[in-house]
């Protein structure tokens, strides 16, 4: 069954758009219609997502940047660049760039919980700062801003007391940003993925998996197509009454 086009003339940047959940993204936004800048810091895996995107209607042009997210500088100079070479900004965004460190509390490196706070937290910060300023400054009567979080953001998971807490700081902060934005009619929310088949769960032993699948009341991990069918959904005037919610794409995990 064909995408509805409910992202026609969009212009949306996604970063973290090389791998992944980004990159399922990215084809579900172009599959809708959207023009998309696909963002990442390997901008070989960036050029990897930018040839499977359609580009099947008039005025549709997707590009690569290169942006290290956790840069301010960067950031800023990908907004910059964006403008420039499709004479507005992007009224859509979605921070989906993320690492993770995983190690026990006890044993977890200074270095490690930083970089993944700068990663998955600030650069979420920077990106939702530097698009809503271009956006107000530009006049654009509307924006959506969405976040990747996590699950375990809001329960916590053993082992990555680094990654939760940057995904439960990117839950909070979507939230505050949806109050401040909204009086500029830009929308902001957060999806939280629970277990996903990404080059980040390729990395979690077969054991574990196996235990996880089996706490997942639908029986199975999720697909990165099936959060992009969230951010699309948040993307697009389907949810034009809707900011400062979260919503779970966990298949039951951890419910109530």
């Amino acid at each position: 069954m064909a995408a509805p086009l409910r992202l026609l003339s969009r212009l949306t940047v996604v970063t973290g758009g090389g791998s992944g959940i980004g990159r399922a993204v990215c084809q579900r936004f172009a599959a809708e219609g959207a023009s998309v800048v696909v963002a990442d810091v390997n901008e070989d895996s960036a050029n990897e997502t930018l040839q499977s995107l359609p580009q099947d209607y008039r005025g549709q042009k997707h590009s690569v940047v290169g942006v290290e997210v956790s840069s301010k500088e960067s950031v800023e100079r990908m907004v910059t660049t964006i403008q420039r070479g499709y004479f507005q900004p992007p009224s859509v965004c979605v921070s989906a760039a993320g690492i993770t460190r995983d190690e026990f509390l006890l044993k977890m490196e200074e270095g490690d919980f930083d970089r993944v706070v700068q990663v998955n937290l600030k650069g979420t910060f920077l990106l939702t700062q530097a698009v809503s300023r271009a956006l107000v400054a530009s006049g654009s009567p509307k924006g959506s801003i969405i976040t990747v979080g996590s699950i375990v953001g809001k329960v916590g998971n053993i082992g990555q007391v680094n990654y939760s807490a940057s995904k439960a700081g990117v839950e909070g902060l979507t939230r505050t940003a949806a109050k401040e934005l909204s009086r500029f009619g830009i929308r902001c929310n957060c999806v939280l993925p629970g277990f996903i088949t990404t080059p980040m769960t390729e990395k979690v032993p077969e054991k574990v998996i196996n235990m996880i699948t089996s706490m997942i009341p639908l029986g199975r991990l999720g697909q990165p197509a099936e959060v992009a069918d969230a951010c699309a959904f948040l993307a697009s005037d389907d949810s034009r009454y809707i900011t400062g919610v979260s919503i779970e794409v966990t298949g039951g995990l951890f419910i109530g």
